[in-house]
């Protein structure tokens, strides 16, 4: 235990003063000192000493501004340390496009027919409303997981450290809903910045990049070596669930397709990347609501394996016992004094 203000624990000496005080004279009677022993008198009177100076005790303590001090436990449980990567770019304020169908191709009106039915039908909610929907129910069905968050257009933007405070990790997914968002997007820079969460961090458990977005990337050559360097260092897992936009051309190239799209289309070049670094890499096409929901089930579903972590009990204020047991003595005092008999009837 901690003190705010130590220095008025000077005062306590002072406490002992009720056991000096001078008892008041006993009612006028003539026999009194024939009287045996009043042992239940002389304990009531004990009772009533110690409960004033308690009582002063107890408020020189509080106004003193006891307090525990913030202190780490470390704790098991099942889970994962996990990073969420969000796209904010301005894409992410469209709606859903559904998936690829094979039968309509090109920009001829059967093609704009099935696309203008389509966005007939889907939903008014955005990819981006969506997807913290998504991601706040699948953080709120793994409370022993710590969570962090980023979320990227041009530049990522680290929303929240490792915690497992189940009301921040919410708020923060919650907080970018407002507004729109820029142009441009840079994967690199935001897994790049994930990664680096787990750097100097011993390793307790599983590790994860949940990626959300709705594009790809090509990162030069720099980039991809800063990010294969700490895919390997940090050991994490990477899960790149991919919302599918109208007329998006998806993870992989069709048979159709000519052999240079795989390097040119940047979901290509993305999902072949991470394909290539070795680490734990899943991806997941989502082109409705419904399947962006089944990508973050499966991912809840695998990532469930023993995990060791620290937790920090908050700073917690004792000053309240103090004056509750003051007040107790107080009360104890009054009643006493209440009850005193006055004078013979």
């Amino acid at each position: 235990m901690s003190f705010d203000q130590p220095a008025w624990l000077w005062l306590l000496p002072m406490a002992l003063l009720p056991l000096f005080a001078r008892v008041r004279g006993a009612l006028p009677n003539a026999w009194v000192a024939l009287l045996p022993p009043d042992r239940a008198s002389q304990a009531l009177h004990c009772l009533l000493r110690g409960a004033a100076v308690l009582g002063l005790a107890a408020v020189i303590v509080a106004v003193a501004g006891p307090y525990r001090p913030e202190f780490e436990v470390e704790r098991v449980g099942r889970g994962a340390e996990i990073v969420l990567v969000l796209d904010r770019s301005r894409s992410m304020d469209q709606s859903f496009g559904g998936g690829r169908n094979p039968a309509i191709r090109g920009t001829g009106p059967e093609a704009l027919d099935y696309y203008s039915k389509l966005r007939a039908n889907e939903a008014r909610e955005t990819k981006g409303v969506v997807a913290r929907r998504v991601l706040s129910e699948f953080a709120a069905k793994r409370p022993d997981d710590r969570f962090g968050m980023i979320v990227f257009s041009t530049l990522p933007l680290r929303l929240l450290e490792f915690t497992q405070k189940g009301e921040v990790i919410q708020a923060a997914i919650s907080a970018g809903n407002i507004g729109r968002g820029l142009a441009e997007t840079n994967i690199a820079l935001a897994v790049e910045a994930a990664l680096g969460y787990f750097e100097d961090r011993p390793y307790t458990g599983s590790r994860i990049v949940m990626l959300v977005s709705d594009g790809g990337d090509r990162l030069d050559p720099s980039a991809r070596e800063r990010i294969a360097q700490l895919a390997h260092e940090t050991r994490a897992a990477i899960y790149w669930i991919y919302i599918r936009s109208a007329r998006s051309p998806g993870l992989l190239p069709e048979q159709a397709e000519p052999p240079e799209n795989a390097d040119a289309v940047p979901e290509y070049f993305l999902h072949r990347y991470f394909l290539s670094l070795g680490t734990p890499y899943r991806a997941y096409e989502a082109g409705t609501p419904e399947a962006l929901q089944q990508a973050v089930d499966d991912v809840n579903r695998l990532e469930n394996l023993p995990i060791t972590y620290q937790d920090t009990i908050p700073r917690r204020d004792l000053s309240s016992w103090g004056y509750a047991i003051a007040l107790t003595g107080v009360l104890l005092l009054l009643g006493a004094n209440l009850l005193e008999l006055r004078r013979w009837a």
